[in-house]
């Protein structure tokens, strides 16, 4: 065999090993986009999600290093998991008007809590807003895409800089959204916010994130709609969101 032979069969065999390592993977970028998939309005198509998921795959595949102390599933996660997102909010298909109602929401609960001492429930979020708890529960559906690419709060160095504190987690159990906020700058913000979440809405976030539950099986646990799930899911994130961005306030405004 030549030199440019044995070459040739290296690189082969180095590109084998890499598809095997991808198709050890693929159906974890299908369990990610379905999940995503599943809090999305319907007309984004579950197809595009994967393709995004797959190309996250190949790219951890790619950059992935056996000697760092990481598992491939844990680092092909995080990567898989962001492409979908990075694709989603390309998209960008919440209008603006949606995301200012979002907003609204969110001011009203800050301004509540702070009035009451305690996270408000929804019918005084909807008094608040002069809306129906139903016209309230239909506006948190919609607003439940957005959280899952949109939940993003100021660096606490840099008001130009922002992070994802839930979504853009890798989904592996020892990386889950609470395990990186738990060892991130505001892990102290994180836990003393869900404490300040009802009973039902500190379930509903512990099966999702911690339990790795799907919305549906969430639901069946709770013995509820999906559809509730979704709104108590999408206010209990609105809650976490504003009480943290109050305590980083509260933080800053006394150094």
């Amino acid at each position: 065999m030549t030199l440019a032979q044995g070459g040739y069969t290296d690189l082969l065999s180095e590109n084998e090993a890499r598809n095997e390592l991808i198709l050890s993977e693929l159906s974890q970028v299908y369990y990610l986009a379905r999940r995503i998939h599943e809090r999305l309005p319907q007309h984004v198509p579950l197809e595009d999600l994967v393709h995004a998921g797959v190309l996250g795959l190949i790219e951890a595949v790619r950059k992935y290093n056996p000697n760092k102390n990481a598992s491939l599933k844990s680092f092909a996660s995080f990567r898989i998991r962001g492409a979908i997102l990075d694709s989603l909010r390309a998209l960008d298909w919440g209008s603006r008007p949606l995301r200012k109602k979002g907003r609204n929401v969110a001011e009203s609960i800050t301004k509540l809590a702070n009035k009451l001492g305690r996270q408000p429930s929804e019918e005084e979020v909807a008094a608040d807003l002069d809306l129906h708890v139903s016209e309230l529960h239909t506006l948190l559906r919609r607003l439940d895409g957005l959280h899952i690419v949109g939940q993003m709060v100021g660096s606490r160095f840099d008001d130009s800089e922002t992070q994802d504190l839930i979504e853009s987690a890798p989904a592996d159990a020892n990386q889950s959204p609470f395990e990186i906020c738990l060892r991130s700058e505001r892990s102290d913000y994180l836990v003393q916010a869900i404490k300040t979440l009802s009973e039902k809405e500190q379930m509903v976030i512990s099966l999702y994130y911690r339990e790795e539950l799907t919305m549906r099986e969430v639901a069946s646990v709770m013995d509820l709609a999906e559809s509730r799930v979704s709104q108590i899911h999408s206010l209990a994130i609105t809650k976490l969101r504003a009480a943290i961005q109050e305590m980083q306030l509260k933080e800053d405004t006394f150094r």
